[in-house]
């Protein structure tokens, strides 16, 4: 017999279906994550597009909430495809961030995605066509900073720099 050997088979081996029930009851306390997805999408001018929810008091990039068991990726395209109408290619994951509970929010992972550089027309033709957005607008980074809330603009920031730079980048607070 080999050290650490019990003389018995694994319980996947002996009962699959107990060992299913033990994966299962585990899975019960494991973390459950908020994720949402965010993406950039740039004009060609050097801008970037902003939406202004009707649901919340500051700007945004376009995206949201990943619904139980959706890809952050495809969030992100869904979430586009039902604010703007505007159907994207997945683009590279620019950042990752992690933020802490909120009252009344749980932590949550967010995703920022590159959403490309629309064409010219593309871009002056976009409009909402969800009611959840009132307003959209293209604007510089520095407009851009002036119009979202100081902890979006940072991660937004980050964004930014990691596109430029081709690379990804994860944040989280000092804790």
């Amino acid at each position: 017999m080999a050290d650490g050997d019990r003389g018995e088979e694994p319980l996947y081996v002996r009962d699959p279906a107990a060992w299913r029930r033990t994966l299962a009851e585990g899975n019960r306390f494991q973390a459950r994550k908020r994720v949402a997805a965010k993406v950039v999408l740039h004009d060609g001018q050097g801008r970037l597009l902003l939406v202004d929810p009707t649901y919340k008091p500051f700007w945004d990039l376009p995206g949201g909430m990943a619904e139980a068991n959706e890809p952050p990726h495809e969030a992100a395209l869904r979430e586009v495809r039902e604010e703007l109408g505007l159907d994207l290619v997945p683009g590279d994951l620019l950042c990752v961030e992690w933020t802490p509970p909120r009252d009344p929010w749980d932590d949550l992972l967010m995703f920022v995605f590159d959403g490309g550089t629309l064409t010219p027309e593309r871009a002056e033709n976009l409009h909402p066509v969800d009611p959840e957005v009132g307003a959209i607008g293209w604007f510089t980074p520095e407009e851009a900073s002036q119009r979202l809330r100081e902890d979006v603009w940072a991660r937004t920031r980050q964004a930014l720099l990691a596109l430029e730079n081709k690379t990804t980048v994860y944040l989280a607070p000092d804790r």
